[in-house]
C-alpha cells in the first residue's frame, strides 16, 4: 500500500488511486502487530486435543523439532535410542552438506541450480513436474502418512497435469491472452481461487464435524472415542512399550490444561481492543468490518492449522487473499485498496500464528513438555517479534530501495497484492470466465469426498484422497508433490523390506533431513546479507539444433 508500489503499478492503471496509499511507519507497524498478532494464539487453544491427539496430525516440522530435542535428552543406556540419535545426526549432516553443495550452483535469480532440475524432462518441467532434490520435502514424505502424500500427488496431477493446461487452451476466450503470470484476471486467478475452494470445503467440513461430535457427546454424556479421519489408533499387535509411551504423552499433554474460558476471554478481549484500534491506523477499514473479520477468522485458522498438520505448508497468504478480496469489494473504490490490504494483514497474522502454535503443541506433545509453558513461550516470542520484525523491516526500508524492479529486493508480491485489492473492488464479476462456477464445483467436491470418507468402511476409506492435501499443489506447484512422493516410496519399500527398522528409524531420518536443510538457511542468509552470491548458475535448456 506504499507510494513506491502505487507508482510501480502505474498512475494510469485503472483503479490505482493516489489516495489509496499508506507509507510504512515504524511506530504504527509495531502498534498494528501488537493488536493483531496475539489473537491467533487464543483462537484454537480449545481444539489442541482434537488436532494433536484425535486427528493425529503429523505437523512434520514440529515432529522433526521434537525428534531433535529428544535426541539431546535421551538415556544413553537405551540401545535403540542411541541408534536413533546416531541416525538423526548422520542424516542431519548429509542434509546440511547437500544443501551447502546445492548453494554453489544456485546462481543469482530463481532459474538456476538443483531447485530447477528438469528431472522428468523440459515439457513436464514447464508444468512444475520435477524433483528438486529438497531434503525437507523428502523428509516430510517420510513422516506424513501415505494417503497424505498420495493425495498431494493426485492434486498435482489433476491441476498441473490436466486442469491448468486445459484452461490455458482457452486463453483469449475465458481470459485475455496477454496477461502476466501473476494477474488474477488470468490463469493465476483460477489457481488461487480453486485452491481456496478445496481448502475451505475440506476445512469447514471437518470444523462442522468437530462441532457436531462435541455437541453429541455433551448431549449423550458420552466418553466414547470417535473416529476421526487421518490415522487409526495403534493396533493391539504393537509393542506394549509404545502404547505406554503414548499414554504418558497423552497424560502430560492434558495435565496442564488451558481452560477454554480463558482462551475465549482472551480472544474476545483482544478482538475488542483490535476492533477499536485498527480503524485508527487504517480509517477505510471500519470497526464493524474488523469485528466481522474476527467472527469469521477462527474457522479459517482451523482450516490452515489442519492443512499445515497434513502437509507442513502454512498457507496463511492464501487465507489473507480471502480477506483482501472480500473487504476490498465491501468498501468499494473509496478506500477499498487500503482496507483490503489491511484486512489481509489481519487474517494472515491470525491464521499463521494459530498454525505455528499448533505446530509447537505437537512438539510439546512429543517432548512431554507442558502445554502451558509452550503457550506462554509463544506469547513471549510473539511479543518479541512485534518489535524485532518492524525494526528489521525498517532497517532494510531505509537502507535499500525496496520494491525497485532493478534492485536486490524486488518485493514482487507487493504489486500482486495491490493489484488483487484493485481487482477486489470490482467484485466477483472481474474474475475470469467460469472461475466462480469451477470454484463452487470444487467446494462441493471437497464436501462430498469427506462425506464418502466418513460413511465408507475403513478398508475403503483409507484409499480415498484428502481434499486439503490435494489443494496445496493447485496453488504451490507439483514439484514438492514429487519430493513428498519420493519420500513415501522410500518409506513403503523400507517397510516392505524391514518394517521394524522403518518404524524405529524413519522418524529419525526424516527429522535429520528436515533439520539439516533448515539449519543451512542461517549461513545462507548470512552470505546473502554480505552480498556473497553463489559462483555458478546451473541452468538447463533445450539443446540447440543445427
Amino acid at each position: 500500500m506504499d507510494d513506491r508500489t502505487y507508482k510501480l503499478i502505474g498512475v494510469d492503471y485503472p483503479g490505482n488511486r493516489a489516495d489509496d496509499v499508506k507509507n510504512p511507519g515504524l511506530w504504527w507497524m509495531i502498534g498494528f502487530l501488537f493488536v493483531v498478532s496475539f489473537l491467533g494464539l487464543f483462537s484454537l487453544v480449545p481444539l489442541r486435543k482434537v488436532m494433536v491427539m484425535d486427528y493425529k496430525l503429523t505437523y512434520p516440522s514440529g515432529t522433526a523439532t521434537a525428534m531433535l530435542i529428544n535426541s539431546f535428552h535421551t538415556n544413553a543406556g537405551a540401545e535403540l535410542a542411541r541408534k536413533q540419535v546416531s541416525c538423526l545426526g548422520k542424516y542431519l549432516s548429509i542434509s546440511l552438506c547437500w544443501s551447502c553443495f546445492k548453494w554453489f550452483f544456485s546462481g543469482i535469480g530463481d532459474s538456476c541450480g538443483f531447485d530447477n532440475f528438469p528431472t522428468l524432462g523440459l515439457m513436464l518441467f514447464k508444468n512444475t513436474f520435477y524433483f528438486d532434490f529438497s531434503p525437507t520435502y523428502v523428509g516430510c514424505g517420510l513422516i506424513c502418512p501415505h494417503i497424505v502424500n498420495c493425495s498431494v500427488l493426485l492434486g498435482a496431477i489433476i491441476s498441473w497435469g490436466f486442469l491448468w493446461p486445459f484452461i490455458s487452451q482457452h486463453a483469449g476466450d475465458w481470459y485475455p491472452a496477454d496477461l502476466g503470470s501473476n494477474d488474477f484476471k488470468g490463469l493465476y486467478g483460477y489457481k488461487v481461487f480453486i485452491a481456496i475452494s478445496l481448502i475451505l470445503g475440506d476445512g469447514l467440513y471437518n470444523l462442522i464435524k468437530i462441532i457436531a461430535v462435541t455437541v453429541k457427546e455433551m448431549c449423550n454424556n458420552s466418553t466414547k472415542q470417535n473416529n476421526l479421519p487421518i490415522l487409526k489408533e495403534a493396533s493391539d499387535s504393537e509393542r506394549y512399550k509404545l502404547l505406554m509411551e503414548q499414554r504418558k504423552r497423552d497424560e502430560v499433554f492434558l495435565k496442564d490444561k488451558i481452560p477454554s474460558w480463558f482462551a475465549a476471554s482472551g480472544y474476545v478481549g483482544l478482538a475488542a481492543i483490535s476492533t477499536a484500534t485498527i480503524p485508527i491506523i487504517f480509517p477505510p477499514l471500519k470497526w464493524y468490518l474488523v469485528l466481522c473479520s474476527y467472527v469469521i477468522v477462527p474457522a479459517l485458522a482451523f482450516c490452515n492449522s489442519y492443512g499445515t498438520g497434513l502437509t507442513d505448508w502454512n498457507l496463511a497468504s492464501t487465507y489473507g487473499k480471502i480477506g483482501l478480496f472480500i473487504m476490498a469489494s465491501l468498501v468499494g473504490s473509496d478506500g477499498g485498496v487500503v482496507a483490503g490490504l489491511a484486512a489481509c494483514g489481519v487474517m494472515m497474522s491470525i491464521v499463521s500464528t494459530a498454525a505455528d502454535l499448533m505446530q509447537d503443541f505437537k512438539t510439546g506433545y512429543l517432548t512431554l513438555s507442558s502445554a502451558k509453558s509452550m503457550f506462554v513461550s509463544q506469547i513471549v516470542g510473539t511479543a518479541m517479534g512485534c518489535v524485532i520484525a518492524p525494526l528489521t523491516f525498517w532497517l532494510y526500508w531505509t537502507a535499500f530501495d525496496i520494491g525497485s524492479p532493478d534492485g536486490p529486493y524486488k518485493a514482487p508480491y507487493a504489486v500482486i497484492f495491490r493489484e488483487m485489492a484493485i481487482l477486489g473492488i470490482e467484485g466477483f464479476s472481474e474474475l475470469p470466465k467460469h472461475c466462480l462456477a469451477i470454484c463452487c464445483g470444487f467446494f462441493v467436491a471437497a464436501l462430498v469426498i469427506n462425506l464418502v470418507r466418513d460413511v465408507t468402511p475403513a478398508k475403503i476409506s483409507q484409499f480415498i484422497p484428502i481434499p486439503m492435501a490435494m489443494a496445496v499443489p493447485f496453488y504451490i506447484g507439483a514439484y514438492f508433490a514429487i519430493d513428498m512422493f519420493v519420500g513415501t516410496v522410500i518409506l513403503y519399500v523400507w517397510e516392505r523390506m524391514n518394517r521394524k527398522d522403518a518404524e524405529d528409524y524413519a522418524g529419525a531420518v526424516a527429522s535429520g533431513l528436515i533439520c539439516g536443510d533448515g539449519i543451512w538457511t542461517i549461513p545462507s542468509a548470512i552470505l546473502s546479507i554480505f552480498k556473497i552470491n553463489p559462483p555458478i548458475c546451473m541452468y538447463f535448456g533445450p539443446s540447440s539444433t543445427s
